[in-house]
């Protein structure tokens, strides 16, 4: 997979309106010229229910000019990239790490990644090739996911998450934050109930 610069005047359009856009980017692939892009992101220990709901509203989008935005990261990212190739829906990964071989975090999905590729979509990062991942660049870069997106769809969160970074971020940027109702009972439905409750 090639890596090479993405140039600042093709970067997504909306990614060079927030406060603090990326100097610099290294990309793997194409950016999808589509319409619209929807961040979508959620927990990690994610549910049977978040799966299926994350599955179904990204095949609801069939035939919209579309590109699914997430983090390649284990648990919802990785369930919203595969349900967006199989739906036929473009994809971009932003991967907390740098996009070289033997950085691009995290290894179990790197399979995911290749096949973002092979479909026309793309992986993007604005850390080095061989940039390892530390706490602080997740937060760093769900403020790309954020910030490149039209509108963002929180599926599962626990309270204090990236997910929620995510769309506070989303929140900054002036743009559309989306969500759905989880069982009570459930802590990864406390973020989204929570969002629910601000409006």
């Amino acid at each position: 997979m090639q890596i090479r610069d993405l140039h600042k005047k093709d970067f997504p359009p909306l990614l060079l309106q927030i406060n603090d856009p990326p100097k610099s980017m290294r990309i793997i692939g194409e950016l999808p010229q589509t319409k619209k892009y929807l961040c979508v992101v959620g927990s990690r220990k994610y549910s049977d229910y978040g799966k299926a709901v994350c599955e179904k509203l990204i095949e609801g989008l069939r035939g919209y000019s579309i590109t699914i935005v997430s983090g390649l990261a284990l648990g919802m990212d990785g369930i919203a990239h595969r349900a967006a190739l199989k739906t036929g829906l473009p994809t971009i990964a932003v991967p907390g790490s740098g996009l070289g071989p033997k950085a691009l975090y995290p290894v179990t999905n790197r399979n995911i990644a290749e096949e973002i590729i092979e479909s026309g979509g793309a992986l993007i990062s604005e850390f080095a090739d061989d940039f390892r991942p530390r706490l602080e660049s997740f937060p760093q870069r769900n403020r790309i996911m954020a910030g490149m997106s039209h509108a963002t769809l929180i599926v599962e969160a626990e309270l204090k998450s990236g997910t929620l970074i995510t769309s506070k971020y989303a929140t900054e940027y002036n743009r559309d934050v989306f969500t759905v109702p989880h069982s009570i009972f459930s802590k990864t439905s406390e973020g989204p109930h929570m969002l629910l409750r601000l409006g």
